[in-house]
């Protein structure tokens, strides 16, 4: 690309001084030197073009170059040496600017290679050892000074960090980080050094994958010209079968030349590669990786699209939603026990139990004598108690299993959740329920890509049929293929493709068939299977689904770009050559006007640069988003707490509900309506200037009025509890009351939850 960058702008200098140094040799009286030089500076033009146009049909690839060796070689064979060194210089310029366009637009790409380190600084003993990049090995203590990139990916030891992700994610303000919390390699330090802990070796991390995926993208050569070439397989045949009626008719060779000349095919050459190659910069600035220009093509005709669930819809990563304790357990000594004990387990579903707990500021206890089972669960001593987490049959061991533990696993089968089952010296005290919880972006997401044309949406997954559909029918999509293998995903993807251009969206490496079968593949996340992204032609570099919206509208308005500059090009092309046929327009003053569409075309695609720039003032910081996410995790022990009373509120003595109604209003009264208000006067305006609008937050304030109702409503029912003659006619009415305000608050966080999230992205 460098190389043929500088041998064009080469030869398009020698032309323009051998056009310039003849003219004044012409002015100068001596026209035969004048000639020699305009001859001398065409016929090297001719046959580079002609070696390339050779290459080209090598490959079996349409030569739209054609017309322009033909006007170069019919001029020099009539002694028209000005007006060959014209439409060498034309066609020099022009192979220049598209180069030039090529380089301005994959700066972005670059950028990820430029910024690849080289070494790491690495404590060893007291001193810090600069050592190359692939000496790095997980459980290595590195230094991370400002300004320099993270070398691995790992885990922040220091206090804080602040990092500038732009090159790998499009995130164009800086993120906080605080201690504990994963980095990813790539990452530039915006601020203080800091120290940091490496996970995975150099050739394992995020920046590689992505590098790799990069230089694949770079070197692909497949074929982004395909719309140009079926154009030229029209106009070629065309323009020489006019040329050669203008010959015909007239017996003037040079009329046939000025046809030739004036139909050089300048904007189907540089006008469709400049606009699919500043597609794919627009999309890498914004996370999106397409390997070649032919995706870009098939995105912007793009109608099905099928999704693999869990990953791609679905976050991939368990988390605690509630926790079903057995009559009399306390929750969160259930959670405690779990969570000590999963320390030392590294299951992903350890890991959320240990993180639901940490949330809660729960004080873990460091286990002893544990032992685990793979695919059971594991088990240990904790405060001298003997503990099992696990499956229901490894937790409860050979003892039969108690009434609410069968209640809790049909919930859980329709909910679409699993179920963590502890037990504590051989007796089950309560449950974990684990949820794959839908991603943020996915519902706007799902929204957005309908609005681009997507006409056809089916989730594709292994997973359980009544989980899928549960799934499926919450984010609307149109069909759900439920309990599919490999084979099955990949026949479902062959047949639709038969019938439009197909999307396929995954992340694992069962998904690595189906996304090569697809006519496009998408892979999320460049950390996910390896495989998967070496299968797909486009990657999703962060983890947003969202991102895919941004490409299919990028695609769809630079193909139209693309075209019209064709159409427009083209179509003053057709007038000239029939005004030219006609004998008005001679050859050199066809080449002129010639250049001058082709600059006006070229000039046209350079517009999908500046497609979809989004003002940087109107987003959040990832930083706000934080913690605004943070302040709704500390309120989830409030969600439970709600839960709890309601399922147990027919059970419990009616002084002991009063007790537990009461103490609920008081954690409602300091903890949730403090926080609405708040939200209310403070984070709300902010918000809605951002959206823009009159009133944009009117539907989210209504639902604080309704929170503060279904509180007053909650406070009437406890002063109805301390009547006797009421408390009983009382008692379904509160059930109800607590299931409504349970569901509200957790609809109202994760509307705001999606919201936040789209403002930050």
């Amino acid at each position: 690309m460098v190389h043929r960058y500088y041998v064009n702008l080469l030869l398009t200098g020698a032309t323009a001084a051998a056009l310039l140094g003849g003219g004044l040799l012409w002015l100068g009286g001596q026209p035969a030197p004048a000639r020699g030089l305009w001859l001398g500076a065409s016929a090297c033009v001719f046959l580079l073009t002609l070696v390339d146009i050779v290459r080209a049909m090598a490959r079996r690839q349409a030569g739209v170059d054609l017309l322009a060796l033909f006007s170069i070689g019919g001029a020099l064979a009539l002694g028209e040496y000005l007006t060959a060194g014209v439409i060498a210089l034309m066609l020099g310029s022009g192979r220049t600017l598209e180069d030039y366009a090529e380089r301005r637009a994959g700066r972005e790409m670059s950028a990820l290679l430029e910024k690849v380190p080289r070494h790491a600084n690495r404590y060893q003993g007291q001193a810090i050892v600069q050592v190359a990049l692939a000496a790095v090995e997980p459980g290595d203590r590195l230094l991370v000074r400002a300004g320099e990139t993270v070398p691995v990916d790992g885990s922040l030891l220091s206090e804080q960090a602040v990092l500038d992700a732009a090159t790998l994610t499009g995130e164009s303000l800086p993120v906080d980080c605080r201690a504990g919390q994963r980095l990813q390699s790539g990452c530039v330090n915006a601020g203080a050094p800091f120290d940091m802990l490496a996970t995975h070796a150099a050739e394992d991390s995020a920046l590689s994958a992505i590098v790799r995926l990069v230089q694949s993208a770079r070197e692909s050569r497949a074929p982004a010209m395909r719309l140009a070439d079926r154009y030229a397989l029209l106009f070629v045949p065309l323009a020489l079968a006019l040329a050669g009626a203008a010959w015909a008719w007239s017996g003037d060779p040079v009329r046939a030349l000025a046809v030739v000349v004036v139909a050089t095919p300048c904007p189907l050459i540089l006008a469709v590669p400049v606009a699919i190659v500043s597609a794919m910069s627009r999309c890498a600035s914004h996370g999106v990786l397409i390997k070649h220009g032919g995706a870009i093509e098939k995105l912007a005709r793009a109608e099905t699209l099928f999704f693999d669930k869990t990953g791609t819809l679905t976050g991939g990563r368990a988390r605690l939603v509630a926790v079903a304790g057995a009559p009399g357990a306390d929750d969160e000594a259930v959670i405690r026990l779990a969570a000590s004990l999963d320390q030392m387990s590294d299951h992903a579903v350890a890991r959320a139990v240990v993180q639901a707990a940490r949330e809660r500021n729960l004080e873990l206890s460091l286990p002893s004598a544990v032992s685990e089972q793979a695919g059971s669960g594991i088990c240990g001593m904790v405060d001298g108690r003997r503990v099992r987490v696990g499956s229901l049959d490894y937790a409860a061991g050979p003892e039969p299993y108690p009434p609410w533990v069968e209640r809790l696993a049909r919930h859980g089968g329709q909910e679409g959740s699993g179920a963590v089952y502890v037990a504590v010296d051989g007796r089950l005290v309560g449950a974990l329920q684990m949820a794959d919880e839908i991603r943020l972006d996915t519902p706007r997401a799902l929204r957005l890509l309908r609005l681009a044309g997507i006409r056809r949406s089916v989730m594709l997954t292994g997973d359980r049929r009544e989980v899928a559909e549960t799934i499926g029918g919450v984010l609307g999509v149109d069909e759900v293929l439920a309990e599919q293998t490999p084979a099955a995903k990949l026949a479902a993807i062959a047949a639709s493709c038969e019938h439009g251009v197909t999307l396929m969206v995954g992340d694992g490496v069962n998904d690595a068939p189906a996304l090569a079968a697809a006519d496009v593949g998408i892979a999320m996340g460049a950390r996910g299977a390896a495989a998967a992204a070496e299968a797909a032609q486009v990657v999703l570099l962060v983890d947003r689904l969202d991102r895919l919206a941004f490409a299919l509208r990028i695609a769809q308005r630079a193909r139209a770009i693309a075209l019209q500059s064709v159409t427009l090009g083209l179509g003053l092309s057709m007038i000239a050559m029939v005004i030219a046929a006609l004998g008005y327009l001679p050859p050199l003053a066809g080449a002129l006007l010639q250049e001058g569409i082709d600059v006006a075309a070229i000039l046209n695609a350079l517009r999908v640069l500046g497609l979809e720039r989004q003002p940087l003032e109107a987003r959040l910081s990832e930083d706000r988003v934080r913690r605004l996410r943070e302040e709704h995790a500390a309120m989830l022990p409030v969600l439970e707490q709600i839960t709890r009373l309601a399922d147990r509120a027919a059970e419990l003595p009616a002084e002991q509900l009063l007790a537990g109604l009461q103490r609920l209003l008081g954690v409602l009264r300091q903890e949730i309506l403090p926080h609405e208000r708040r939200d209310d006067t403070e984070l709300y305006p902010q918000v809605a200037r951002l959206i823009g609008g009159d009133d944009p937050m009117a539907t989210m304030s209504h639902t604080h009025r309704e929170i503060y109702k279904a509180v007053q409503g909650l406070e009437r029912l406890a002063a109805a509890l301390e009547a006797p003659e009421l408390a009983s006619p009382a008692l379904p009415e509160l059930q109800r009351a607590l299931y409504a305000l349970d569901t509200i608050l957790r609809l109202h966080f994760a509307q705001e939850e999606e919201l936040y999230h789209n403002l930050a992205g």
